[in-house]
Parts: C-alpha cells; structure tokens; sequence
C-alpha cells in the first residue's frame, strides 16, 4: 500500500453524519489511522470511555464491529435498542441526546431516517456517528475505501462501478470515491438511480477532488475497465413488500461470471453483506477467487476504530 502523506489537524470531537462533511485530507487522516490500528489492534487509547449505541435496525457488522472495537481500545460500548430505552416510548429524540451525552464520550446512532440522525447530533453534546440511516452509510463507505486500498495499492484514477439501487450504500460509496480521486459508475435501472440531490453533492465533490461520477443505465456498458465492481441486496430493511416489484426491475444488474468477464482481469468484487446469493451476485462471484467480501467486513472494525479515535 502506498504511505499517505497527511498533515494531521484534530478531528476531536466532530459528528460523523456524511462525508460531505469532511475534506480528502481529513480521510486520508483516519484511513492512515485504520491501517495503524489494523496492524496493531490492541492500545489504551480509549481507555475509560464510552461508546452509546442505539440501534432502530437490526444488525451484525455494525453492532460487532463497534463494541469489540471499543474494547481492543480500552473502551466500552453500550448496546441500546430503541425498543428497550425510553425513546421508543415516546422520549424525544431531544432529550435522549442530551441525557446520554452526559453519560458517554460518543454516540452512534443506526436509524431508519436522517431527520433523526441530524436532531440527535444537533442536541448531543458528545460526537454523534452515523451506524446507518436511510440516504447514507458513511462507515461502509469508509470501509469499502480502505479495502480498494488494499487491495490496488492506490486510490486516485481507480475505476468503481457499482451496480443495483442507488440507495444509501451507493450514495456514501460515491460521495466518499469521487472524494478520493476515483472514477465512479453507479448503473441502476430507471427509477432506481441515486437520489438526485446527492448525485449533485456527489459531482460537485468530484470536481474539487480530481473524481467522476454518472449513472449508466445498461450494466454491461458500466463494468467495462472495471477496477471493483460492487453491489447490495435488491431490497433493504423495510422494502420487503416491494421486493417482488425490486427483483423484477433489478434482475438484470445481477453480478456473475459473464458480466464480470467484461471488466478488467485483475477485478475485484465488493458486498456490503449481507449477500443473497443467486439475487444481486452468483454464490460463484461473491465466493470466488475475485471476491474481497470478508476482508472489506473486517475493514468495517478498523475504520470504524479510526474514527472513534479521532472523533473523541
């Protein structure tokens, strides 16, 4: 991998929300920090503090990765399901910001909208991370990068072509890429393109930064000279009603073997997890030779680490 040259500034106390938030050298800060902390996992940095983690949406990376993250760093996380603390019983959001951020050093919120994400970071007094909401998934994104990192040794003119619903993992992956220098593909069908307000964001950012980012219909044409090719599931948590509807607009941005062809030979292919083989990807892709789906799971803890320690 290549060394990155980084001028530190503090990230202290910063909310984690989008990226857009931050600059190309603010990431390359945190990513030089998860490849430290990968390396060796286990300090005191955090030693005595506390991460609040409140979850709307189940979860397993995100859950995992942040409490055993906290603990390899001398922290604690504490686990709070919506259901089981007084928001869900009618608290504001309010209010559950300003009492816990008298009990933790940070908060990480996984929420089924942004809305909330943005009222609990603008009442907490604590860093607010964003564990997942409806538009954005920065601390997937963040792991995705590191990993295309990994695995091609340089960032900057790398192509990704991610294909399926421009949904919140598409638009964090974009925003995030375009950011790094990379050439961006997002191929959806019509009327599942990423929102266009954050395709704006997206090429407004890719103009600052050296990137490119645009939406190509026909998938074949999206993975040619494809460095990664990325996909998600066709239906996420709480469209499980249109998923009949989803399967049928989608099926033909499935990656297997034949589209993969089409890329470059050394491709990689990335899933966010988790993965419904025969859907979205072939069980012969995702668990194939080109496949870097277990490593970019595991990069989710080192990120995630990064930023906990360089937001608190």
């Amino acid at each position: 991998m290549e060394e990155m040259i980084t001028h530190p500034h503090t990230l202290k106390g910063r909310n984690v929300l989008t990226w857009l938030d931050f600059t190309q050298n603010d990431v390359s800060q945190i990513l030089a920090k998860a490849q430290n902390l990968k390396e060796k996992p286990y300090n005191s940095m955090l030693n005595g503090k506390t991460l609040g983690m409140i979850f709307e949406k189940s979860s397993t990376r995100t859950r995992v990765s942040f409490e055993v993250g906290m603990t390899q760093m001398g922290g604690h996380a504490v686990y709070l399901n919506s259901r089981d603390i007084q928001v869900g019983r009618g608290e504001t959001i309010a209010d559950t910001a300003k009492v816990l951020s008298r009990y933790v050093d940070a908060l990480m919120f996984r929420t089924t909208s942004h809305e909330k994400l943005t009222e609990l970071a603008e009442h907490a007094t604590v860093p607010v991370i964003n564990g997942l909401c409806d538009k954005y998934h920065p601390c997937q994104a963040l792991a995705d990068i590191f990993t295309i990192l990994e695995l091609k040794g340089r960032l900057a003119g790398v192509k990704v072509v991610y294909l399926g619903d421009g949904n919140n993992v598409a638009h964090s992956l974009m925003i995030l890429a375009v950011m790094m220098g990379m050439e961006v593909v997002i191929s959806s069908p019509e009327g599942y393109e990423p929102e266009a307000s954050i395709l704006k964001k997206a090429e407004e950012a890719a103009k600052v930064n050296n990137g490119s980012v645009k939406v190509e219909h026909d998938p074949a044409a999206a993975v040619q000279g494809a460095d990664i090719v990325y996909t998600d599931v066709w239906a996420s948590m709480g469209q499980e009603e249109e998923a009949e509807e989803r399967h049928k607009a989608l099926k033909g941005y499935q990656v297997n073997d034949e589209l993969l062809q089409r890329a470059k030979e050394d491709v990689y292919f990335l899933h966010c997890l988790p993965a419904h083989r025969g859907e979205e990807v072939t069980a012969s892709v995702i668990d194939g030779d080109k496949s870097a789906v277990f490593q970019q799971a595991e990069n989710r803890m080192h990120v995630q680490k990064a930023i906990l320690q360089s937001v608190i």
